[in-house]
Parts: C-alpha cells; sequence; structure tokens
C-alpha cells in the first residue's frame, strides 16, 4: 500500500509538470505578443573612464604601503575634485553593435547615433564595437548609412572588431576612418548569396497544384513551390551580380587603398591577413584602445534600450516562475531519488 501510494503521488506530481509546462508555453506566447507593445526605449549613458579609474585605483590601494595608499587617496581626491570643476576633455562616445541577420538592431542604433550627433563636435570620436556576420542587403544598408551619418558631421569614427565582421558586418566597418581588428577576428566576405528550396517535384509527385499569378514580368523571378526556369534563374542570378557590384563600389569608395577585385571574391580572412590586404587598419583589441583613450578623454558608452510592455515582462516572469516552482516540487518529494 505504501508503494501504491508513493506510486499515486509522483503520477499526480508528473501530472503537475505536464500542466505547468503548457502554461509555460501559453505565458511565453503572451510575452511574444506583448513584446512589441512597450513604451518608447530610452538612452543609458554610462562613464566607462570612470569606471575603469576606479578599478586602477582599487588595485593601486591593494597593492600599496600604507604610506603610498595615503599618497594615491589624497591624488584621486584632487583629481576627482578637478573635474567637478569642468571636465574639458574631448569625448570618446562607445557604441556596442551585435547584429542578426535581420539586422533588428538598427533600430537601436539609429537612436544612439542621433543622439551623439546632437552633442558631439569634431574634436570627439565615435567608437563602434562591432560584431556581425552579415544578414540581408537592405538592413545592413541602413545600418552603414547610419554610421556614415557621423563620417557626414565630420565626427571621427574608428570600428572595432573583436570577433567578427563578415559581410554587411564589413560593409559598417569599412565606413569608419580606422578599423581595428583583433589578430583572429574574422573580416571580409564581401560577396552576396542568395538560397531557397523548391518543392515543385514533391508537389507534382503527390498530384498537388500551385498557383502564382503576377504582374510584370519578373516579379517573381524564382518560386519555392511553382517550377523554375532558365529564364528566371538567369534574372535572378543577374540582381545578384548588381547587388554584388554595388557593394564592391561602396567598398571602394570608403577604402579606395584596396585591390577591389582581390577582396570582393566572397572570401573571409584573419585579420592578420586582412590587414595585409588593407581590409583593417591595425590590429588591436578593442579593449586595448579603450584603456589607452582613457588616459586622457572621457569615455562615454552609450545603449539605446526599449522598455519592455508589462504583458511580455509579466509572461517571462510567469513562464520562469512555473518552471522553476514545479521543479521544486519534483525535487522535493520525487520517490524515486
Amino acid at each position: 500500500m505504501e508503494f501504491l501510494s508513493e506510486y499515486g503521488l509522483f503520477v499526480a506530481k508528473t501530472l503537475t509538470l505536464l500542466l505547468a509546462l503548457v502554461a509555460a508555453v501559453v505565458l511565453v506566447t503572451v510575452a511574444g505578443r506583448g513584446a512589441g507593445k512597450g513604451g518608447k526605449g530610452q538612452l543609458e549613458v554610462t562613464d566607462l573612464g570612470d569606471e575603469l579609474d576606479e578599478t586602477r585605483v582599487r588595485l593601486q590601494a591593494m597593492l600599496a604601503s600604507k604610506d603610498e595608499r595615503k599618497a594615491l587617496e589624497k591624488q584621486h581626491k584632487q583629481e576627482v575634485k578637478a573635474r567637478k570643476g569642468g571636465d574639458h576633455r574631448s569625448r570618446l562616445f562607445v557604441i556596442d553593435f551585435k547584429g542578426g541577420m535581420e539586422a533588428r538592431e538598427v533600430a537601436g542604433l539609429r537612436e544612439e547615433v542621433s543622439a551623439i550627433l546632437a552633442v558631439a563636435t569634431p574634436q570627439d570620436e565615435v567608437l563602434v564595437r562591432l560584431e556581425s556576420g552579415g544578414g540581408v542587403v537592405h538592413g545592413y544598408g541602413l545600418c552603414a548609412s547610419q554610421l556614415q551619418r557621423l563620417r557626414e558631421h565630420e565626427i571621427p569614427l574608428t570600428v572595432a572588431v573583436d570577433k567578427v565582421a563578415a559581410s554587411g558586418g564589413y560593409m559598417m566597418a569599412c565606413v569608419a576612418d580606422r578599423i581595428l581588428a583583433a589578430p583572429f577576428a574574422i573580416v571580409g566576405s564581401i560577396g552576396v548569396v542568395a538560397q531557397l528550396p523548391n518543392f515543385h517535384k514533391l508537389l507534382k509527385k503527390h498530384d498537388i497544384e500551385f498557383e502564382m499569378h503576377t504582374a510584370g514580368q519578373y516579379k517573381r523571378t524564382l518560386t519555392v513551390f511553382g517550377e523554375n526556369d532558365d529564364e528566371g534563374r538567369a534574372k535572378f542570378r543577374e540582381e545578384l551580380a548588381e547587388i554584388h557590384e554595388r557593394f564592391k563600389q561602396f567598398v571602394g569608395t570608403h577604402r579606395p587603398q584596396l585591390d577591389i577585385d582581390k577582396v570582393t571574391t566572397g572570401e573571409h580572412w584573419l585579420a592578420s591577413q586582412a590587414l595585409e590586404l588593407g581590409l583593417v587598419d591595425e590590429l588591436k583589441t578593442s579593449d586595448d584602445y579603450l584603456l589607452a583613450q582613457a588616459k586622457t578623454r572621457r569615455v562615454l558608452a552609450l545603449h539605446y534600450r526599449t522598455r519592455k510592455g508589462l504583458l511580455a515582462r509579466l509572461g517571462k516572469q510567469g513562464a520562469e516562475g512555473v518552471l522553476e516552482g514545479a521543479g521544486q516540487l519534483l525535487g522535493r518529494h520525487s520517490p524515486w531519488q
């Protein structure tokens, strides 16, 4: 009887877990639907210079003798006091851009660039810590245009690539006055690719008809479900070649020193190789660049954060709470431990 009782308890808790998982799925779905219903985002500004300075002072104090520590504290207080009277150093504005395939991150980038243009002068500088393997042409074209706004206002622009700036990512990077890259970062891939499956033969085998009606000879050159022909394929390749040619022209305009035909084959290189080709200007991590600039400049990081709607926040938190509670319940009372 004791075994049956424990087994019944286990079954009940298993059903509880399944219901909890269903509830979590529902809440996550609710969160997804409410994700786009938040209010307007806000710009967050962090003084990276102060953070670096505080870290330096703490480490120096830990390593110093008692007398040296007092002198360091006195010196630091004097520096802080002097800055309160007015910090007249030029500024380095830092933007982080980690782009996905659809380049949706451009929404935050445009807000950050607009904020910088409202206050920056040609004596300041912008550093973009860029990480992207590329994506859709129109998305990354807009991203590159946002960076070009800085150049048009004569604000010096540096791009730092610690991991990857390929394809659309390099389209953005080449806009900069200077490109820094970590030695093993991936750079290049200046090319265009498009691929899609075709299910026409499968549909035909199962006697399934597919109809598509268009107006305009090349409204649809290739299709997923219909039968593709050589004319449509030729037109599609022509369009890809045209986009590639525009990509080459764009890179060549911003990096005229390049042997453009040599570097626009779609290949990618390690930054140490890319330096030899002229795709980057210096092998250096963004961390080293920031440390050096913070000695003479005020370093400010900008991040535009979109506020999530209440429905989205509650849905996500609720799903996490349901799963955590169910896990604790089974972990505490399972008879099979």
